[in-house]
């Protein structure tokens, strides 16, 4: 169990020492790859497993990987709920446009991407519609101002933004999903485990785990903690810049509290592994050690970008889906299990054509060792 370094010298996010490019985090994926639709039972999905040790290799079904874990291991799951978090709108002059809430911020505001042919104007009423290109209902809400690229949006007539989006919010697809949400998305977009409301995009590599196979794992004596991070639209947002240490990394709420972080320390204790489901939950704990290089309870935003260089500190093993090129994602993975590892499993898996991105399979990777202790 990576805790007893403190972090790299050169800062909490440093690099190699060598800026890394961004091409060389490009894949080429053909586009049928990109899974459109989840499968009929959430852990019929393939396993990739990578061991970051050696770069070894080898394939299975998602629902052996309770035969991967140990009595001594922990699992730490985010517990984060996607809201319905996309609406269509037509403002005053009639120019359609869509939302994306990127964060609720009270009872009746949030802060949202607004896509239109023209930005909507501080104090301009949006009315809402059920569905893209119906006519509006009776929801508005009002453009309060803008933040950065975010606009600041307030529901109106007292009604609860929730409300709103309970009654004709879409599920926020991932935008390489090329078709409109359905009934069956408001079910499989969601871990089997969700609790608290917040994300706009899933914890994908939880959406793999069942009842069934959660129960199968606790009746095998594993145990279990939850994390919460938030995720928001930002998670897709692309690396436009050349050297990756130049990326500005979207910030995203996590909540790490006294529960997990003694759960965790437990862990090292009887000599186990802590094995992170998602990106989403690695980011949580890896931000809970920030502040000091020791993991302790932590609540709030984080933006850490972690990519080759980075020493972890708490994260021996993760569960994941694949992820999109050049994204700060897959600079993540590459960072745990080492980049050339990482892309030679990523051709593996081309070839053998497993299911990419939100709906598609997953892998389990181990850490290089190298990467668990400050050099």
């Amino acid at each position: 169990m990576a805790m007893d370094g403190l972090y790299a010298p050169g800062g909490m996010d440093a690099g190699r020492g060598d800026s890394m490019k961004r091409s060389e985090f490009f894949y080429h994926l053909p586009p049928q790859l990109i899974a459109q639709h989840p499968l009929a039972e959430r852990s019929a999905s393939r396993l990739l497993y990578l061991d970051g040790a050696n770069g070894r290799v080898s394939h299975h079904q998602f629902d052996e990987l309770p035969d991967f874990l140990g009595p001594d291991d922990l699992l730490v799951f985010n517990n984060t709920r996607v809201i319905p978090a996309r609406l269509w709108g037509r403002k005053a002059t009639g120019g359609r446009l869509e939302i994306l809430v990127e964060r609720v911020t009270g009872d009746h505001t949030a802060l949202a991407h607004v896509r239109c042919s023209k930005s909507p104007r501080r104090g301009s009423v949006i009315e809402l519609c059920a569905a893209e290109g119906e006519e509006p209902g009776p929801h508005r809400l009002t453009v309060m101002g803008r933040d950065g690229a975010l606009f600041c949006l307030s529901s109106e007539g007292g009604l609860p933004l929730a409300h709103i989006l309970q009654d004709i919010g879409h599920m926020p697809l991932p935008p390489y999903i090329d078709r409109p949400d359905d009934k069956e998305d408001q079910e499989r977009y969601q871990t089997v485990y969700a609790e608290r409301d917040g994300a706009v995009a899933a914890p994908t590599a939880g959406l793999h785990f069942s009842a069934d196979l959660l129960e199968d794992i606790r009746g095998r004596g594993i145990r279990s903690a939850t994390v919460t991070l938030h995720v928001g639209a930002g998670t897709f947002q692309p690396v436009r810049v050349d050297d990756i240490e130049d990326h500005a990394m979207h910030s995203e709420w996590v909540e790490v509290d006294e529960v997990v972080c003694e759960a965790i320390h437990e862990t090292g204790e009887r000599g186990g592994r802590v094995i992170a489901v998602g990106t989403t939950a690695v980011r949580s704990l890896e931000s809970a050690c920030r502040a000091t290089g020791r993991l302790q309870p932590f609540h709030g935003d984080t933006d850490i970008f972690i990519y080759p260089g980075y020493r972890f500190r708490v994260v021996d093993a993760m569960i994941t889906n694949f992820h999109l090129p050049e994204s700060t994602l897959l600079m993540l993975v590459s960072a745990f299990a080492g980049r050339d590892a990482i892309m030679a499993a990523y051709r593996q898996a081309i070839e053998a054509r497993y299911r990419f991105f939100s709906y598609g399979d997953a892998m389990f990777i181990t850490a290089d060792p190298q990467v668990l202790h400050p050099v």
